[in-house]
């Protein structure tokens, strides 16, 4: 599903401040507008995603998706945001030693969203192509729930295995906006932070795994 950085979050040359200051997402701090931006940016491309898959899928076909969300109607509870939130005091502590300017922070936002179940079956019903045959929730351990014991001592850590994971999918993006050269930096202190985090709490993800069946 292609998923788009919400409009108006960014400085522009009528001001100098940001809605989202500090943060790469949706934070506990975030304003009700950066909320609310990201939540209508998902309305439309789940909408365009859905109303694009109806022109492919006969009436009666099946169609399944998995997708990261959140339990809770909360987008700011820590299984919904809050590796983005690490990510970006990582980058914030880079930013304190003169690493990185505090305007690039300031100007990236995340083209992610995690939507709950009653986000996900309002759009469903909404768009009308299609009918829930079932949706259901799985908690995922950050780290995948692997267990070191009895490896060997050059294995790695949760948090490592984190900032790992996150690495490959976010770098490419990060890289355009902060340049090559900060990301090894970048992805250790995550590492280091997330493995700070995850030593205090349990914190999961939440998979989505939805059937649907195209309408006749």
């Amino acid at each position: 599903m292609n998923e788009q950085v919400p409009p108006g979050l960014e400085s522009s040359a009528r001001t100098t401040t940001t809605m989202n200051k500090g943060k790469i997402y949706i934070s506990k701090s975030s304003s009700h507008g950066v909320l609310e931006a990201y939540s209508l940016q998902f309305q439309t491309d789940f909408s365009s995603f859905l109303k694009s898959r109806s022109k492919e899928i006969a009436a009666g076909g099946c169609m399944l998706l998995s997708l990261m969300g959140r339990r809770s109607t909360d987008p700011t509870t820590d299984d919904s945001c809050y590796h983005w939130e690490l990510l970006a005091q990582a980058l914030m502590s880079m930013v304190s030693e003169g690493l990185v300017e505090e305007e690039k922070v300031d100007s990236f936002n995340a083209p992610y969203y995690g939507p709950c179940v009653e986000e996900i079956r309002i759009e469903i019903e909404k768009e009308g192509s299609f009918i829930v045959s079932r949706l259901e929730t799985f908690e995922i351990e950050w780290d995948g729930g692997v267990d070191d014991a009895g490896t060997t001592s050059g294995a790695q850590s949760p948090g490592q295995r984190v900032a790992k994971t996150i690495r490959a999918v976010v770098e490419s993006m990060l890289e355009f906006h902060f340049g090559k050269d900060i990301m090894d930096e970048l992805f250790k202190r995550y590492g280091e932070t997330v493995e700070d985090y995850l030593s205090k709490t349990g914190t999961k993800y939440t998979n989505l795994v939805i059937s649907m069946v195209r309408k006749g």
